[in-house]
């Protein structure tokens, strides 16, 4: 099934939307002309309901979720640049007559700790293996009964 592209009016009404998560307002910015508040949220909720737009505004909505979200590789990345001392951190000193600069410091050893610690978590190394063998006894009624 071929999708309708959309006005440039109905995206930005989408995009609006997307932005605030009010639909009268998003059609307030978006269609200037109008100057109701009643006629805004009946004409937004037509637009929420219509199916092209309604998919935009999904489709947008899970492209932004998958950007925010760090995945798995990024996060262990980031907890090998730690240990590495790769990252630096912006921390205020006194530079004197009470005055702060900020610097760029690479992360204590408690905080390049606790990164390997967390990585060696994911890399289950610190988990002791143990084999169990089940000794379950088993009973076998191989006894006939007498009628």
């Amino acid at each position: 099934m071929r999708k309708r592209k959309l006005t440039v009016q109905q995206q930005n009404f989408a995009d609006e939307y997307i932005i605030s998560g009010n639909a009268s307002e998003a059609y307030k910015k978006s269609y200037k002309n109008v100057k109701k508040d009643s006629t805004a949220r009946a004409n937004s909720s037509r637009l929420l309901a219509n199916a092209n737009v309604s998919a935009y505004i999904a489709e947008r909505m899970e492209e932004l979720k998958t950007e925010r979200v760090a995945d798995q590789q990024e996060i262990m990345e980031f907890l090998t640049s730690v240990i590495r001392g790769e990252v630096e951190e912006p921390t205020p000193i006194l530079s004197g007559e009470g005055k702060q600069k900020v610097v760029s410091l690479l992360p204590p050893v408690n905080v390049r700790k606790s990164a390997a610690v967390d990585l060696g978590k994911r890399y289950a190394m610190w988990t002791e293996k143990h084999t169990v063998e089940d000794v379950t006894p088993v009973f076998v009624e191989d006894v006939p009964e007498d009628d």
